[in-house]
Order: structure tokens, then C-alpha cells, then sequence
């Protein structure tokens, strides 16, 4: 699975187009933090124009406009030769993984399912890996660029419900809040990566019979069709009922966060010590932070899939290695 990053033929693409994800990436991140500045004064202006009738001028308010216009366009510009390249760069680790499987196919026709490993499996991975790997690279980065900001604007955060006084109070709400927002799914989320994987085994169990009816009247009986099918229906069942106390416990976790920077902002915004504009940027620096913290919770149903499919091709490639060794041991 991970020759892309072995094969010298393969290091021009694995480790140059790394570098280039990870400088996109960064600078992606450097105009969000660009934005976070701007949502400040931004809402500052707008609460003092608010206030205070004429004291912003047209052209004053038109050019926060103009300022967000460009970095705006920079972002999106950058995102889609990003994500261009991120798709080419996937589509040569899984190039990568298909060559090898190719040359030890002789070992591999006699495994059950080979086929599917080969085509299906490499597309999954490369696919998955693609939208985990990028979201990843962006919440590390997104980690060391918003933490240090929403460390020194809670600065002037002194007290918390409840609670009292807490030194840089936001950054200590958005670690407790995020992982044990994590702990919590990944607790309830525990048994999906096992039933996606009997997923997959149902269905490919229940397409080998079906293909094998296509050129055998002898295979694909009624009875034995519909006895696979009954295990692939028992078993998507199971993952419904599963998913659906997960996906309870997910979105009340994720809703409830909305309103956590409010409720821990509360004393400070009744006090009148901050301004709109200071509520704004440190709300969306709580967000980037918390969000990132998130990674877990917000990609555990596509983890779950890596998972299944990062199992069944750990298996073909043992499988191709026993199958090796027994053919040169048979030659010896």
C-alpha cells in the first residue's frame, strides 16, 4: 500500500508532491489567519458605524469589502490548483499500489476477490485517503496557526461561568471541549469499523455469486442468492441500528458546540469589556481551533471505511507474499 513512498521511480511524485500539498496548505492557512484579522476590524467598524452615525466613511467601509474580495479570491484560487494537484498526486499512489499488484498478479489470480482488491479497493483507498490525508494536513496546520492567536486574545478573556478566573480560559475550553468530544465518539463509534469490514465481505460473497451465474447455470440458484443476499441485508441492518445512536450522539455533540464559545464569552460580553469586532475574531479563532481538534469526530465515518478497506488489502498483500514464498520454495 505505501510503495508510492518506497519506490524510487515513484519519489518525484511522493515526496515533491508533498512538499508542494504541505506549502499550499500553509499559505491556505496563512490567509485564514489574514481573514481572522479582518473579521475584527470589520465588525469594529461596523459596530462603530452602527453607533455612531457618519463616523465611518463610504469609501472607508467599501475598502473592508474590497480587502476581503481579494483574499477571498486568492483562497479560492489556491484551493482549486490545490485540490487538482492533490487529485493527480493520489491518483499516483494509487497507479503505485495498482503496478505492484499488477506484477504479482500470477500469485494473486488464485486469492478469492483479487480482482476487487486490485481495482476497487486501490480506487477506495486513493479516494479516501485523498480527502482524510488533505483535511488532516489542513487541521495540523489550521492547530499551529489559530492556537497561539486564540492564546493571546484570551488574553482578555478573565473569567468563566461558573467556574471563575482560567488564564487563557478559551484555548483550555476548546482542548477539554474537543477531546472529549473525541473520547465520546470514538467510544460509541467503536464497533463500525468491524461491521463496515463485515460489510464488504457480505457483498463480495454475494457478487462472486452473482458473476459466477453469468457464465454457469449451475451457480447463482435462487436459494443460494437469496440465502447471501439475507447476510448482506443482516448485516447492513446492524450498521443502520449502530449508526443510528452514533449519529445521534455526533450531532448533539457538534450542535452543542455552537453555542460553547458564547456561554464561556458570557461574562465578558455582559460586562462590556470587549468589542464586536473582538467577539467575532475570537469566536472564529475558538472555531478553527476547536474544529481542528474535531478532525476525529468529523471524519470517523470515512476512518471507518479507511479502516475496512486498509484491512482487506493488509490481507491480499500477506496473502501475495504466502503465495511468493511457497512458489520459490516449490522451485527450490
Amino acid at each position: 500500500m505505501f510503495k508510492f513512498f518506497t519506490n524510487k521511480k515513484w519519489f518525484a511524485w511522493s515526496l515533491g508532491g508533498t512538499l508542494m500539498i504541505l506549502i499550499a496548505t500553509w499559505f491556505l492557512v496563512q490567509i485564514d489567519v489574514q481573514i481572522n484579522q479582518w473579521f475584527g476590524e470589520f465588525y469594529d467598524a461596523l459596530q462603530k458605524a452602527l453607533t455612531v452615525p457618519n463616523s465611518v466613511s463610504l469609501e472607508e467601509f467599501l475598502s473592508y469589502l474590497y480587502t476581503f474580495a481579494k483574499l477571498a479570491a486568492v483562497y479560492v484560487l489556491v484551493v482549486i490548483l490545490t485540490d487538482y494537484f492533490t487529485s493527480h498526486w493520489t491518483f499516483r499512489w494509487r497507479t503505485a499500489m495498482a503496478e505492484y499488484y499488477h506484477d504479482k498478479w500470477n500469485e494473486a489470480s488464485s486469492i478469492e476477490g483479487a480482482s476487487q482488491r486490485v481495482q476497487e479497493d486501490t480506487l477506495k483507498f486513493a479516494r479516501i485517503m485523498e480527502g482524510l490525508g488533505a483535511e488532516l494536513l489542513r487541521s495540523i496546520m489550521t492547530l499551529i496557526a489559530f492556537t497561539p492567536i486564540l492564546w493571546m486574545l484570551s488574553k482578555k478573556i478573565t473569567e468563566l461561568p461558573w467556574i471563575g478566573q482560567v488564564d487563557h480560559a478559551m484555548v483550555w475550553v476548546a482542548i477539554i471541549a474537543a477531546l472529549g468530544g473525541t473520547i465520546l465518539l470514538a467510544s460509541v463509534g467503536i464497533k463500525l469499523p468491524g461491521i463496515e469490514y463485515d460489510i464488504q465481505k457480505e457483498e463480495a460473497a454475494y457478487r462472486k455469486e452473482l458473476v459466477l451465474g453469468e457464465d454457469s447455470i449451475e451457480r447463482a440458484k435462487p436459494q443460494i442468492v437469496l440465502d447471501l443476499y439475507g447476510g448482506v441485508r443482516k448485516i447492513h441492518y446492524k450498521q443502520y441500528f449502530h449508526y443510528l445512536y452514533f449519529n445521534a450522539v455526533k450531532w448533539s455533540y457538534l450542535q452543542g458546540m455552537v453555542i460553547v464559545p458564547y456561554i464561556a464569552l458570557a461574562p465578558t460580553i455582559v460586562s462590556g469589556a470587549i468589542t464586536l469586532g473582538f467577539v467575532q475574531q475570537i469566536v472564529r479563532a475558538f472555531s478553527r481551533v476547536e474544529t481542528s481538534l474535531q478532525y476525529l469526530v468529523r471524519s470517523w465515518p470515512i476512518i471507518v471505511e479507511l479502516i475496512s478497506v486498509y484491512r482487506r488489502l493488509n490481507e491480499f498483500e500477506k496473502r501475495l507474499e504466502l503465495n511468493s514464498a511457497q512458489k520459490s520454495f516449490q522451485k527450490i
